[in-house]
Parts: structure tokens; C-alpha cells; sequence
């Protein structure tokens, strides 16, 4: 199957690298205008084919804003998407909202049990996932999707999908950057990734 996976555009944490998680932070202008570009690039992408795709994004506020941007920038209805919940990003629990290097100076003991085995750590917090459990819901979805799609996500989300469609060594998937300004085309049939 084929996937087009975008991640949303930059909010001010991401500016500032703090741990953003399942809060629901804004874009700011640079992610504005990172999703218009992608909303043009995907267009291109598509061209005649775009009525045969699925169009889905996580239901957090940046992820949305970032599929309605793209769809008008494609001259498509803004609201004409769904949302699906096992896309919404990895809970970082009570780290969300904070930078490591903040976290290393409290809690170093975790910061470094984090470093040692980014996949599987799980943060404090009562709602905190790893990597891993992420994978649980996000391989869900993955198994759902039965007919060429474009999804909106979170970088945390693309790191899983990466892992399951690629077979990536866990601890290469956790690390991975995952631009904003980029489309990642998906081919779950002969296991490629591509970045467009």
C-alpha cells in the first residue's frame, strides 16, 4: 500500500527542542508555511491520481491545521479528512513541555537510562509511553489502511512506522531526525521509505 506521510510543521517547542508529546502546541509561521509547501509539493506528487487517496490525520490541533493548510494549498475541500487517534504523538508524560537539557539537570539518572535505550524508556507520568508501546497503536493503524493514503502525523509516529515498514534496528529508528518540510513516501508492499 501507499503512504504519503507528513509531519506537522513547526510549533515554537520544536523551535526550542522541548519534549512537545501530546500537548497541543501551535504551529508557528515557519510551520504555516512549511505545511503550504508541502500542500504544493504533494499536489505535484499526486497530480490526477489524488481522488484515489485517503486522506488522515492525528487529531491534535498542529496536525490538522497542517492537513487543512496542505488541502486548500491543493485547491481540495480543507475539511474533507478524517482523523484517526492511534496518530496522535508519544505521551513524554510528565517530561512534556520541558528540553533534556532542563531534564538532565534534575533528573540525570533518567535522562541518561533514556540515552542507554531511547526505544524502550518510558518516562514518569502515569500516561507516558516508549517508543515500543507507541509501535502497539501506530502498527494498528498501519494493518487498518487498505487504500493509498496521506497521513499527517508526529515525528514519534513516523519513527514507528519507519521501524515496522523498514525493519530498522529499534535503536536507529529511535534516533532518526524527521523533518517538517519533507513528504516520506511509504510502499508497505516492497518495504521502501522515501524521502521526497
Amino acid at each position: 500500500m501507499l503512504i504519503y506521510v507528513i509531519r506537522h510543521g513547526q510549533t515554537d517547542w520544536n523551535a526550542e527542542r522541548r519534549l512537545q508529546g501530546q500537548k497541543d502546541i501551535p504551529m508557528n509561521a515557519i510551520g504555516l508555511e512549511q505545511a503550504r509547501r508541502n500542500g504544493i509539493a504533494l499536489a505535484e506528487i499526486l497530480g490526477d491520481t489524488v481522488g484515489e487517496f485517503d486522506f488522515v490525520a492525528s487529531p491534535l490541533g498542529r496536525t490538522r491545521a497542517t492537513m487543512e493548510i496542505m488541502r486548500a494549498a491543493m485547491g481540495l475541500p480543507p475539511l474533507a479528512y478524517r482523523t484517526d487517534p492511534r496518530l496522535v504523538e508519544i505521551s513524554f508524560g510528565d517530561w512534556e513541555g520541558s528540553t533534556l537539557k532542563e531534564l538532565k539537570a534534575t533528573q540525570a539518572e533518567r535522562v541518561a537510562e533514556r540515552n542507554a535505550s531511547k526505544w524502550d524508556f518510558i518516562p514518569p507520568g502515569d500516561d507516558a509511553e516508549s517508543y515500543e508501546i507507541l509501535s502497539w497503536r501506530t502498527g494498528a493503524w498501519l494493518r487498518s489502511v487498505d487504500r493509498p493514503t496521506v497521513c499527517v502525523t508526529h515525528g514519534g509516529v513516523i519513527r514507528t512506522l519507519f521501524q515496522m515498514v523498514a525493519d530498522l534496528p529499534k535503536s536507529s529508528a529511535a534516533e532518526g531526525g524527521i523533518p517538517q518540510d519533507q513528504i516520506v513516501r511509504i510502499d508497505t508492499n516492497d518495504r521502501t521509505i522515501v524521502w521526497l
